[in-house]
């Protein structure tokens, strides 16, 4: 199993370490419910450096871009990112990621750890207009800050005017007595904050002095188990379980960051079965009757009839109620919508809503 910089660190505040996508990584240190509320009332520091981190360069570099994501990546400027998706030329996604411009002509693209070499190697068939590429994924690593009181606790480790960075923007600047590392408005638990990139030798000094400055407004670490419930929470896509090689952005609602407006790869498939419609969608779904959802539990009709599957599902700390994302038919997909889920031999009920989950 892979290491991050900071593995000991985790261990030595008695982590509960597990594999994750091919990393030994922290799934939760006092405790999943704990966790998950310092984040949504708080502040907490997740370790997520098994993140994939590619460098596109030079003047090829948005051509490359613009062919493998679905987001129009030409609106970016220097300092914003964007959330996109790489299709594949099936009709399913590679990857979701983030898509930053860090100069004029070099793009930061930042993937899921499970997905590095396959995405590495996806993008490179691509790369006939001789773009540079370079994988730093073992030499960087990623701190997320997740919370309302974020800016507030952090302000004191750099002269950035944190509250002045807009969401999906970001500044490269001095934090925590290091130099150059990105501090990105960006975040995977809907309480606001910041994703901060450093190399590896920086990763320790930086975890150290957030945990020091975050003292005073209650700051914790946070494991993989609360990012997942506080993702689950706002209706965020997990790839492997959301989305993967055999669904479409379409379906998986992800149609904002699908344009049409430029050639990538499998466009043209994408914008017919816009045209002609899906047959199933992506949706979200609370319980009404008392039940946790799984993945892969069936979603059933009054009569029971199979309408679809389960792709993610939990008991929503801040709601003390099961959520869950999944496919159903286009027909079962309105909101307010009454389904049922197959737990065990009972079909419990749920109604489909309109995430997020969680309403700040």
């Amino acid at each position: 199993m892979k290491k991050t910089a900071l593995t000991s660190t985790h261990i030595d505040l008695g982590a509960k370490m597990v594999e994750f996508a091919g990393y030994y990584m922290p799934l939760q240190y006092e405790g999943l419910s704990i966790e998950h509320e310092t984040v949504r009332k708080a502040v907490g520091v997740f370790d997520v450096s098994h993140m994939g981190e590619f460098l596109i360069e030079g003047p090829q570099a948005l051509e490359l871009v613009q062919k493998v994501t679905s987001n129009d990546a030409s609106k970016l400027t220097v300092g914003k990112a964007q959330y996109s998706c790489m299709p594949n030329d099936k009709g399913g996604i590679v990857d979701d990621l983030i898509v930053y411009q860090v100069k004029e002509e070099t793009y930061l693209l930042v993937v899921n750890a499970s997905n590095i070499e396959k995405d590495w190697n996806w993008i490179e068939k691509y790369n006939t207009m001789g773009a540079t590429m370079r994988d730093l994924s073992n030499d960087y690593s990623l701190l997320a800050i997740q919370g309302p009181k974020a800016v507030e606790a952090m302000q004191s480790l750099t002269s950035v005017d944190l509250a002045g960075i807009k969401f999906y923007n970001f500044e490269v600047g001095p934090f925590a007595g290091i130099d150059h590392v990105i501090i990105s408005a960006t975040g995977y638990t809907g309480s606001g904050g910041f994703e901060i990139y450093c190399k590896n030798s920086e990763a320790k000094q930086i975890w150290d002095k957030v945990l020091e400055a975050g003292a005073d407004f209650g700051i914790k670490p946070i494991g993989l188990a609360a990012r997942d419930t506080l993702r689950l929470e706002m209706g965020y896509c997990l790839y492997g379980n959301d989305i993967d090689d055999t669904t479409s952005p379409l379906e998986a609602g992800l149609g904002w960051i699908t344009k049409f407006s430029k050639d990538f790869v499998n466009s043209e498939e994408l914008a017919k079965q816009k045209e002609e419609g899906v047959s199933r969608k992506l949706v979200g779904f609370e319980m009404i009757e008392r039940g946790i959802p799984r993945k892969g539990y069936e979603l059933v009709d009054q009569e029971g009839n199979v309408i679809g599957e389960t792709t993610s599902g939990t008991m929503a700390p801040s709601l003390d109620k099961g959520i869950g994302l999944g496919y159903v038919s286009t027909d079962f997909a309105k909101p307010e919508t009454e389904i049922f889920v197959q737990i065990r031999k009972k079909q419990l009920k749920a109604k489909v809503v309109r995430p997020p989950f969680y309403k700040n």
